[in-house]
């Protein structure tokens, strides 16, 4: 598996934004995230560098593969 890349949390809405993702609301350092017939919400950090942990967790509950992940990054 390669290594996950330190992103801030905007790099990270962006990148869920191109696979239909979308902002619903922020409150605080939290930007909460939807798409359309899933029932998981994320809730990302708008932090300038997010744990890779916390990534990892993320692109799971997005039901994302870390090379999925890595391949949406540099279509940006």
């Amino acid at each position: 598996m390669p290594p996950l890349p330190i992103l801030s949390g905007l790099d990270i809405v962006r990148a869920f934004n191109h696979i239909g993702w979308k902002v619903a609301r922020q409150r605080g350092s939290h930007i909460i995230m939807i798409k359309e017939g899933c029932n998981v919400t994320l809730s990302i950090p708008a932090h300038k560098e997010v744990a890779r942990g916390t990534l990892r967790s993320l692109i799971r509950a997005a039901d994302l593969t870390v090379f999925e992940f890595i391949d949406l990054l540099k279509k940006q």
